[in-house]
Order: structure tokens, then C-alpha cells, then sequence
């Protein structure tokens, strides 16, 4: 009985660490205090992202720029996509989407475009369509026309219940399109990898919920200029909940599976789909065959 009593408490406490993050939650003497840092902490943790290092254009020996689409229905891309419910989490907890739009209607993340090529910029307004659907239901249409001059005039009000609104948020998200850089920097003698850019796929506001409706990218965002803020938040670490790790260093360090959809070609950076039509396994195999023409080069660098 007091080993299931142990367990109990084991548990609970674990559960209230991952829900709460880490921070002072052993010394926190309310639930208030729990998620804040203490000013010690502060100064000692030095919380900035590592800085990339200078690479020289001349000591890249090859580069080839990669498109990959991250599905979040993988169990290893989790912790990109929880906690979808917000409210119910610890306050440093959120998900992925969530970061972004929030930083975004802020103005933290001015760095926001049309396209993976950076060429026309956008706000919070220009996406707003995107974001919230209202349309008037059905029973709201027959009652407006069964009272038009009364709605006309401005005699009667129509009736929140009559107002279909949509919101588009986290739950909706299937997936994330990230463009990379594969580079051998024949300096250090090694093939790397640096993100360049990230995109939430995701129905309009007005298709949330349906399975069946088509997705849209929603924005891109150039990732070096929002490394700062996603080191700031923290995503879920399912071995050790006690060292919640930053959104940055979880995709920096690429712990995440990410199929490739598209690689520079001289067809206008063409989609595999496009020349591997209504073929999903042939696709796969094609993304596989980029996968490994880019890891052989390193270990070719090293065949005599």
C-alpha cells in the first residue's frame, strides 16, 4: 500500500512539472510562484540562443537549398503541435502556432511573407480573413428575411446565436513547411544544416474542422529574426521534463522528421509532385533519393 502510495505521488509530481514547466517549482511556496524565475536564475542562465557562426561564401563547398513538409500526426513532431488547448497549461507551455500568432498580432515578428522567397512582406491584418470566419447561419438568413425592414432600419439587432464564427487556432494545424540549407563547409570538414525559413499549413478559418478541406500556407517566416523569441518558449521534453527544451534548439537541431517536397532545380525549383503525379509511394522514394544524394556527398568527400 505505501509503495502505491509513492508511486501516487511520484506521479502527480511529475504530472505538475510538465504541465508547469520547471522553474522553482521546488521551492515555490504557492502555485503562484510556480514557472517564475528567481532573480538569481536569471543572471545565471544567460538565456540566449546560440549565435550561428560566420561562414565564408567561399568556404561553402557545396549548398543545396531543401523544402521539407513536417506532419504533426508523427508522434516524434508532438512538440510542435501541443498543448492545442491553451488554457489548462502551465504558462510557459504552448504550442509552436501558437508563438508564432501571438508574437505576430503583437509586432514582435515584423519579418513575415507571401512566400518562401521573401518577396512580399504582410501584417496581422492582411491574414485576417484567414484567421476568423463569420457568416450568419441559415436560421439567421430566414429570420432576417422574415423581418427585412425591421433589420433594415435598425429596429431589431440580430441574435449572436444566428452568428456562425470560426476561430483558426492550434488543433486545426497539420503540418509545418520548413526550407532549409545544406552546405560542406570545407573549413570545419563537415555537412550542416541551417534553417532558413518556416511556414504553419493549415485550412482557412472558414474550412476548420473540415478533414476533407484543402490547407494553405499561412505565412513564412524568415527564422533567424524569430530565434529570440522561440528560445523564449519552451516545448515539452518527454525524457527529461525537468529541462523543457526551446523551440529553437528543438528545430535547430533538427529533432523532428520532415519529408522533402522540393529541392533548387533548374525546372523553377519544381515540387516532386508535380513531375511524380498521382504516385504516393514514388514521391516518397523520390524524397529519399534527395535525402541520400546530399549524405553521400559527405561520405564521398572522404573515398579515395
Amino acid at each position: 500500500m505505501k509503495i502505491k502510495n509513492l508511486l501516487s505521488v511520484i506521479f502527480a509530481v511529475a504530472m505538475s512539472a510538465s504541465t508547469y514547466a520547471q522553474a522553482n517549482l521546488l521551492n515555490s511556496k504557492t502555485p503562484d510562484e510556480i514557472g517564475k524565475k528567481t532573480p538569481a536564475q536569471l543572471i545565471s542562465d544567460n538565456d540566449k540562443p546560440l549565435p550561428y557562426g560566420y561562414v565564408h561564401d567561399r568556404d561553402v563547398l557545396m549548398g543545396k537549398t531543401i523544402w521539407e513538409f513536417i506532419d504533426v500526426d508523427e508522434r516524434i513532431n508532438f512538440p510542435l503541435y501541443y498543448p492545442i488547448d491553451t488554457a489548462y497549461v502551465g504558462k510557459e507551455r504552448r504550442s509552436l502556432f501558437d508563438v508564432l500568432v501571438k508574437n505576430i498580432k503583437s509586432g514582435k515578428i515584423t519579418e513575415v511573407y507571401t512566400d518562401d522567397y521573401f518577396n512580399i512582406k504582410k501584417t496581422f491584418k492582411d491574414m485576417e480573413s484567414s484567421f476568423t470566419y463569420i457568416d450568419t447561419t441559415d436560421a439567421g438568413k430566414d429570420e432576417i428575411n422574415n423581418y427585412y425592414d425591421d433589420y433594415k432600419s435598425g429596429a431589431k439587432v440580430l441574435d449572436p446565436q444566428y452568428i456562425n464564427k470560426k476561430e483558426l487556432d492550434a488543433s486545426y494545424i497539420s503540418g509545418y513547411k520548413i526550407k532549409g540549407y545544406w552546405y560542406f563547409d570545407k573549413r570545419q570538414g563537415e555537412l550542416k544544416y541551417r534553417l532558413l525559413a518556416l511556414c504553419p499549413v493549415t485550412p482557412e478559418a472558414r474550412d476548420a474542422g473540415n478533414e476533407k478541406a484543402d490547407v494553405i500556407d499561412l505565412f513564412w517566416v524568415y527564422f533567424p529574426t524569430v530565434r529570440d523569441i522561440l528560445h523564449e518558449s519552451k516545448a515539452f521534453n518527454d525524457k527529461n521534463s525537468a529541462m523543457p527544451i526551446t523551440f529553437d534548439h528543438l528545430l535547430n537541431s533538427r529533432r523532428f522528421n520532415g519529408e522533402i517536397y522540393k529541392e533548387e532545380n533548374v525546372y523553377g525549383d519544381r515540387e516532386i509532385q508535380q513531375y511524380m503525379k498521382d504516385n504516393s509511394q514514388a514521391q516518397l522514394l523520390e524524397s529519399e533519393r534527395v535525402k541520400e544524394k546530399i549524405r553521400s556527398f559527405e561520405s564521398d568527400m572522404w573515398n579515395y
